[in-house]
């Protein structure tokens, strides 16, 4: 089976039925490299996640009101120094 998978993780070369006929090896080398690679996860707990998603929440909070804050400033500035110059 070794030998059968190392060459079906290859590029396959070849006719065309020789191809269709070395999709269902390839398609199981590939399966059982997703399940082995799986394994190796390591996923986060729930307080984990909930601590980080609320870091997330506030760092975006705080950067839509310090962006509202200099786009208001910005936007200001430039208004009254148009009317300065137009007047």
């Amino acid at each position: 089976m070794a030998t059968v998978a190392k060459s079906a993780a290859k590029a396959p070369q070849g006719s065309l039925i020789e191809r269709v006929k070395g999709w269902p090896v390839r398609f199981r080398v590939f399966y059982d490299g997703i399940k082995r690679e799986m394994k190796m996860v390591t996923w986060p707990t729930r307080q984990q996640v909930q601590a980080t998603t609320a870091v997330v929440l506030v760092t975006v909070f705080l950067f839509a009101f310090y962006f509202a804050v200099v786009d208001y400033a910005l936007s200001t500035g430039l208004t009254r120094l148009y009317h300065y110059f137009t007047r």
